[in-house]
């Protein structure tokens, strides 16, 4: 089953938000939203989510389920906004709660912060199925860039968040609180590991200036080099998207 799928791009964080739907039932999900922020006025706007809302009501999409793949550190999420105006489920996977946990005692957010992750309604774990129309997604924990990625296998699509990136950008970073290169290598893996027909739906793509997103790829084939290796030039320390050719080779 192969959803349609429409891609929004931020071009300001670089993110890019989904839509796909099944073209029986005309059912779909939104996978993670863009509440834009911009710091130079400190001000905050929805007009990222209101352009998803307005495709939406174009094409006639009912709306099933808001997905978050992790919490983002480059922008907030639309998801309760999204969830609210639509009156349906949004969900991310259970592992935030551990994030939640990292970012309260980094950022000493004090005692109202909850950390049980019920800003989301629904938490998966890695195995969870749901269907979204006529398509079936599955839920594949892909931690490393965060300790809480999850991806959704939607039919022949994947979105893969922030792990693997265009050729030219490699792989996602490792180095956020909870972030580990080994655990991102394995999550590369299971991703290669998917059907060779499966197509790659990235988390962000940061082109130059005029030029185009590129948001897309069929599986890659599976690289050759070792786990060692990658955990060596992916320390938690250092950028992930340094040493571009060692995500894949195209």
């Amino acid at each position: 089953m192969s959803p349609i799928i429409r891609a929004f791009f931020d071009r300001p964080t670089g993110s890019l938000q989904y839509v796909f739907h099944c073209a029986t039932t005309r059912e779909a999900a939104i996978v993670d939203p863009v509440w834009n922020f911009y710091p130079e006025a400190g001000a905050i706007t929805t007009q990222s989510a209101d352009e998803i809302l307005a495709y939406v009501a174009a094409e006639n999409l009912k709306v099933v389920w808001i997905l978050d793949t992790h919490p983002h550190a480059d922008h907030f999420t639309a998801a309760r906004y999204l969830s609210d105006k639509l009156d349906v489920p949004n969900a991310i996977g259970e592992k935030v709660t551990s994030v939640q946990k990292l970012w309260k005692d980094l950022y000493h957010l004090g005692d109202n912060f909850l950390t049980d992750g019920s800003q989301w309604d629904r938490l998966f774990a890695e195995g969870d199925e749901f269907m979204v129309g006529e398509i079936p997604v599955r839920v594949m924990f892909s931690p490393g860039h965060t300790l809480a990625s999850i991806t959704y296998v939607a039919g022949d699509a994947a979105f893969v968040h922030d792990t693997l990136m265009m050729p030219e950008s490699g792989t996602s970073r490792a180095d956020f609180p909870g972030g580990d290169a080994a655990d991102l290598w394995n999550s590369l893996r299971a991703i290669l590991d998917l059907s060779p027909e499966t197509r790659l739906h990235i988390g962000h793509d940061y082109p130059d200036a005029g030029t185009a997103c590129v948001f897309r790829r069929i599986r890659p084939p599976i690289p050759t080099t070792s786990g060692h290796l990658f955990r060596g030039i992916r320390p938690p320390v250092t950028r992930c998207r340094e040493a571009a050719y060692f995500g894949y080779q195209s």
